[in-house]
């Protein structure tokens, strides 16, 4: 999993609550189990018209906003099924970053989980980082991990909240396998251990 300390850029405004799984990513692509090419369906139904063409309308649609990787919306997002194909889509697109004043606690926990840094921040205040992306390329944003900080394109710094464990697992890229293989030392010399009391059960390598 790749690690999140800061990134820097213009976030797009999807000024929406509610915004389920299904709208993210739709039932219809989630036979692949691969993590890689949901980008181009993230948000299929609001991005595509009824042909597949682009809505012009649609914010990641329009420059700069194309190539965003912070995603600002409204009140409980990511609420629906629980598919963890939808922080993947968001990741697949570019998005490292989704600021708003809740999620869902599922698709909380799946962001994490796929180094996407989702920040609760009052509905007031992403009102106003909405407002600042109206200045397209010119309303650059800053989330920075370490401080737990959003930097607004006037400087203003946010400060918002995190678990220091997750945001120990978002700062060295682990995932839940990445956890694991940490103590892959110690679980080998179980094992070899193990071999020798009960050699009548197979040997598991974390090497």
């Amino acid at each position: 999993m790749e690690k999140f300390t800061t990134t820097t850029g213009v976030a797009a405004a999807l000024p929406m609550a509610n915004i389920d799984t299904d709208k993210i990513i739709p039932a219809r692509f989630l036979k692949t189990i691969k993590r890689t090419g949901l980008g181009v369906h993230l948000f299929d139904t609001l991005r595509y018209d009824s042909e597949g063409k682009e809505r012009s309308d649609f914010v990641l649609n329009r420059e700069p906003f194309r190539h965003a990787e912070i995603l600002i919306a409204h009140e409980n997002f990511g609420c629906g099924s629980s598919r963890e194909h939808a922080p993947w889509a968001l990741l697949d697109f570019g998005i490292r970053c989704i600021i708003a004043p809740d999620f869902a606690d599922i698709f909380h926990t799946n962001c994490f989980k796929n180094g996407i840094l989702p920040v609760r921040l009052p509905r007031a205040v992403c009102d106003q980082l909405m407002e600042d992306s109206k200045m397209g390329g010119n309303a650059r944003v800053t989330v920075d991990l370490v401080r737990q900080v959003v930097v607004r394109p006037n400087g203003e710094e946010i400060a918002f909240e995190i678990d220091p464990f997750r945001k120990h697992l978002l700062l060295n890229g682990l995932d839940d396998i990445g956890q694991t293989l940490q103590h892959a030392p110690k679980i080998d010399e179980f094992e070899a251990k193990r071999a020798k009391t009960q050699d009548w059960m197979p040997v598991i390598s974390g090497t």
